[in-house]
């Protein structure tokens, strides 16, 4: 054992010699990426180390950092049935929204990229409008409106479906579905651009080398050229998938109001704007994004290893 730790020690030693010389002949490279280092560790790293730090302690910004060691995890987990039920509407927007929106994207985008130029041109202009509309989910308020003049409230009525408005934003028993529906809706963008961009840069002649090789038909060519071609883009897909699940907070706030009734659409991230922007208890909000942070690791990482199963 002892000699194994030893053989180990000397292996990353060298490693590391190894490592070193190659990092002083490129001095010139390390200077160019030495802006973005300085700026990514300023507005990222150091972030996320502070929150993890303050999790531990009680801070209220007016009077110093106390630390209560595991107090705020165990508050969180034990004790805040309310942060339980945002847990729950999150994994449940992240479950269904994620991989809908997902799967949605890049079939649109693998259909869109057989038309026309012109016509795909519109049409990627069309479905990422969405991503860079700004606060336009604020109109589906209108639609979803709970009186007779809600267009959804007046469809239903005029077709004899219902006989009173339904408040679809005030009534627990609808108002997460509406909300799934716009970030739904609101996912689309992003993932569905890069989807694209991968469909146009995948090498035409790798196609008629998988027809000589037995492929067959369209789904045989999608699984074992197009998307293998296209791991990167599905990766970048992804973790924009991951992170507006798990990160929503501004359209429930804005349909459904802050707090939502009975808390039917409070998210993790409403819950840690809720401690950390109302009640200014920012150790309890950095345990919070503690937590939510290491789940969308956990989450990225099993998504990485599904991708790279892709074409095998």
């Amino acid at each position: 054992m002892r000699e194994y730790l030893k053989k180990y020690v000397t292996l990353r030693r060298h490693e590391f010699g190894i490592m070193v010389k190659k990092a002083k002949k490129s001095k010139a490279c390390y200077l160019f990426l030495a802006p973005y280092a300085i700026l990514f560790t300023m507005f990222y790293i150091l972030p996320v180390c502070s929150s993890i730090f303050f999790s531990f302690t009680y801070y209220n910004i007016l009077e110093p950092p106390k630390f209560i060691g595991l107090q705020n995890y165990i508050s969180l987990i034990l004790q805040d049935d309310i942060f339980l039920t945002a847990v729950k509407n999150t994994f449940m927007i992240a479950v269904i929204t994620g991989p809908l929106g997902y799967i949605m994207s890049f079939l649109f985008a693998w259909l869109i990229n057989e038309l026309p130029r012109w016509i795909r041109t519109i049409a990627v202009i069309i479905f990422y409008a969405p991503s860079i509309a700004g606060n336009v989910f604020v109109i589906f308020s209108i639609f979803f409106r709970g009186d007779a003049y809600g267009y959804v409230n007046a469809f239903l009525m005029n077709a004899g479906l219902i006989d009173a408005p339904i408040l679809w934003l005030t009534n627990p028993k609808y108002m997460l579905t509406v909300c799934m529906l716009v970030i739904l809706w609101m996912s689309l963008g992003t993932g569905f651009l890069s989807f694209v961009a991968g469909l146009q840069g995948v090498d035409r002649s790798q196609f008629e080398a998988g027809y000589m090789d037995g492929v067959k038909n369209r789904w045989q060519e999608l699984w074992y050229i197009t998307l293998p071609n296209m791991k990167p883009m599905l990766m970048f897909g992804a973790v924009m998938s991951i992170t507006q699940a798990f990160g929503v907070c501004d359209v429930t706030m804005a349909l459904c109001g802050y707090p939502s009734t009975d808390y039917a659409a409070r998210t993790v991230v409403t819950h840690l704007f809720d401690y950390g922007f109302s009640r200014f208890e920012m150790g309890y909000a950095s345990a919070i994004a503690t937590l939510l942070f290491l789940i969308m690791i956990l989450c990225n990482k099993a998504i990485q290893s599904l991708l790279r199963r892709v074409g095998t």
